[in-house]
């Protein structure tokens, strides 16, 4: 068996544990599990790297478990927010636990006949019948107030900007993390729980809970990862387009394959210890090869094709790179038009975007490029570089300058797509 920690350790994805944990790992089969918020039906690059430690975990011989956190998804946990949540309804948590288990299932194995097969479960199954009485004297009355105030999620919400500060019902979810553990260890025989290093304090509670309630003969056992960030330390999986997801209609394999190719060395050399499976040896040699010739990024497309293919597929991967050829490659028109039209966007996202009429279908090219959109300042600027050999419409060379432009030039029945020399691009919306 791998050693468990040994493997965090030298990826650089392990920030605290408590005393006794390594031990435990190397002696025994552990059942250890990691929480997830059910807010969407998709997760995004953030919740990966608590991901990859499962697929790790299970790898090393040990037995994962994912709790989608249906009772808590409709709290909203204070660890490194400033406000309250929405709170969800039964109906969506269920979807999004399926639309999670789903992804999750590319990264564990839930139908190995081993012992150490990967579960998925809900505290909502747990919680929905547990009463508030029922909660007061079996979990309430074991943690002190002075206990749960000296958190310190607790406390940079009580000291911080919030102006709401912070209600009871967020001051309780430790309680309620903490009964997850207590509950998944009798019902489950789980003993260590991983997360965030924002979840410590949460996760400790859950020890000491286990502890107050069966006796301090019963240990358990906390293991967390670093909060990850971009070298500029700025967060990390966030673009100005929102969260990167795993969900291929949320974010395309294109927009998710160029977000891992466009990060910086130095923030390649440790997401690809994080993000892939690639054993050490295979990663110090890509290390060496990038820093023997940087500017062909080989770490980067090492690491945008491992963690394309393991969150989408290797089809996703050929498209991905097959859509970034057409912008900075050679590339024909059946290219263009195999691309789903959200991939088209994304391509030509911040290319100079023109809308234009149906009516002027039908008239040269030469009118449309210079009266519809001003792609040419001039008719015969732009009939000189067609001369030239340097415009070309959806990819193939305009061989006249007056060729009309018909509907069946439109790629997607509404988009042409107009080139001047190598690397200027138009996009025309035809409404």
């Amino acid at each position: 068996m791998k050693n468990f920690v040994e493997e965090l350790r030298w990826r650089g994805m392990l920030a605290q544990m408590m005393p006794g944990t390594e031990e435990l790992l190397q002696k025994e089969m552990v059942t250890a599990y990691l929480g997830t918020d059910p807010t969407a039906d998709s997760l995004h690059i953030g919740h990966l790297c608590g991901i990859m430690m499962l697929r790790h975990l299970q790898r090393c011989g040990h037995k994962p478990i994912i709790l989608v956190g249906g009772a808590t998804g409709m709290i909203g946990d204070p660890s490194g927010k400033s406000q309250e949540r929405n709170l969800l309804n039964d109906e969506t948590l269920r979807h999004n636990q399926e639309c999670i288990k789903a992804q999750v299932a590319k990264f564990l194995d839930f139908e190995s006949k081993e012992p150490n097969a990967a579960e998925m479960v809900n505290n909502y199954d747990w919680m929905k019948d547990f009463t508030f009485l029922d909660f007061a004297r079996e979990v309430g009355k074991h943690i002190t107030v002075n206990y749960m105030m000296a958190k310190d999620s607790v406390q940079q919400r009580l000291n911080g900007t919030a102006r709401d500060g912070l209600s009871f019902t967020e001051f309780t979810y430790q309680l309620l993390q903490g009964y997850d553990f207590l509950w998944l260890y009798q019902h489950k025989g789980v003993k260590l729980q991983l997360g965030g290093n924002d979840q410590w304090g949460n996760m400790t509670t859950g020890t000491e809970l286990i502890r107050r309630t069966l006796g301090s003969e019963v240990e358990t056992f906390a293991l967390t990862c670093p909060l990850i960030t971009k070298a500029d330390g700025k967060k990390f999986g966030k673009t100005e387009q929102g969260n990167i997801w795993l969900d291929p209609k949320r974010t395309t394999p294109y927009r998710f394959y160029q977000f891992w190719l466009n990060v910086s060395d130095e923030d390649a050399e440790r997401y690809i210890k994080i993000f892939t499976s690639l054993d050490k040896e295979t990663i110090d040699a890509l290390v060496e090869e990038h820093k023997q010739d940087p500017g062909r990024r080989i770490l980067q497309k090492r690491l945008a094709e491992e963690v394309t293919v393991m969150v989408h597929s290797q089809e996703a991967l050929d498209m991905a790179i097959e859509a970034s050829n057409i912008l900075f490659g050679k590339s024909t028109k059946e290219a263009l038009e195999k691309l789903d039209e959200q991939t088209f966007l994304d391509v030509f996202d911040g290319v100079p975007h023109f809308d234009i009429s149906s009516d002027v279908l039908g008239q040269p090219a030469v009118e449309i490029f210079t009266q519809a959109a001003q792609v040419f300042p001039s008719k015969g600027e732009m009939r000189k570089m067609v001369q030239g050999g340097g415009v070309s419409l959806n990819k193939e060379k305009l061989s006249a300058f007056d060729r009309p432009v018909t509907s069946d030039d439109l790629i997607d029945g509404k988009y042409l797509l107009v080139q001047k020399g190598k690397k200027n691009y138009f996009l025309l919306t035809v409404k």
